[in-house]
Formats: C-alpha cells, sequence, structure tokens
C-alpha cells in the first residue's frame, strides 16, 4: 500500500483566518515510520517540541507556528478550517500537517486515540479561539510572516511538504 497524500484548502470563515497553504493529510504512514516513532522521526526532521495527548475538542488555531500531528493510536474525527470546513476521518499511521492559522478540533468526543504533535524547529505554540476586530490584522499578519520550514516532519529535506508548500 502506498503512502496517500491530500491536500486540503480553507478561506478565512471570518473567525478562523484559516491559510492560503493547504493542510496535509499522509495517510498510510506506517510503510515510512513505525507508530511508537513518530516523536523521534518528527524530532529528527527538525518538528520537536512534542507532546502525546488528544485534541481539544473547540475549535483553535495557532498563530505563530505550523503543527504536524501523527495518530499514534485509534482512530479520531476531527474538523479541520472552521465553520466552512470539512470533518476527517483518520485512523492510527496517518499524519496532519497544520498550516498556523488553520483551525482544528476534535468532534467526536472520544478518549480512545492518542496523537503525537510537533512544530518546526521545536516552536513553542499559542493557542488562539478565533479573530476579533482588535485582534484580526495583527494576526492575518503574523501567520504570513511565518515561514515554510526546511524539512517535511516525515520525509525530511526533500519530502513533499516543499511541493505542496510554495
Amino acid at each position: 500500500m502506498r503512502i496517500e497524500i491530500l491536500a486540503h484548502y480553507f478561506d478565512n470563515d471570518g473567525v478562523i483566518p484559516n491559510n492560503k497553504l493547504p493542510v496535509l493529510i499522509f495517510k498510510n504512514v506506517l510503510q515510512r515510520v513505525k507508530i511508537k516513532d513518530f516523536a523521534f522521526t518528527f524530532s529528527q526532521n527538525g518538528w520537536a517540541n512534542n507532546w502525546q495527548d488528544i485534541i481539544l475538542p473547540y475549535d483553535h488555531f495557532h498563530s505563530n507556528t505550523h503543527e504536524v500531528l501523527g495518530l499514534k493510536s485509534g482512530q479520531a474525527q476531527l474538523k479541520l478550517g472552521g465553520k466552512n470546513g470539512k470533518i476527517i476521518r483518520v485512523k492510527a499511521g496517518d499524519v496532519i500537517i497544520i498550516p498556523a492559522g488553520v483551525g482544528h478540533h476534535s468532534i467526536d468526543n472520544s478518549n480512545d486515540y492518542q496523537f503525537v504533535g510537533g512544530y518546526p524547529n521545536g516552536a513553542d505554540w499559542n493557542l488562539m479561539v478565533g479573530l476579533t476586530d482588535a485582534n484580526r490584522t495583527s494576526i492575518i499578519d503574523e501567520i504570513a510572516q511565518i515561514p515554510i520550514p526546511d524539512t517535511d516532519p516525515i520525509f525530511g529535506v526533500d519530502g513533499p511538504l516543499s511541493t505542496y508548500w510554495k
């Protein structure tokens, strides 16, 4: 079975800014990486500050960094892209790369899954829940300034991230 890469684009919905860069979903990454090695692989490829947990059950985004999520166990339903976004189903072995500003949250209220997460260059992340009149311009400007990572969290320097995120 081959690794399949899905790209999803989301527009600013007025509350969640999203990003011109697509969310990438790598299906069936287990051919390349063992589930127990997600954190190691992410770190080796420059995506550190790793954690293991479920995904928050309310829409949020990070305005100061991109994020990678590798589903270590179980399956989950996530909503990506805010109110006009898409519901995606992922299973153990899938990896999601979320550009800064893209809304995401768990919708199935399950605790029967576990993600491993990480950030380019081990960045510290912030937790944002929406745009307001007071912060809209500064948050959108902050997101626009975040550089495209030098490496793909799974495939490294020559990975497909650089093809999709130009």
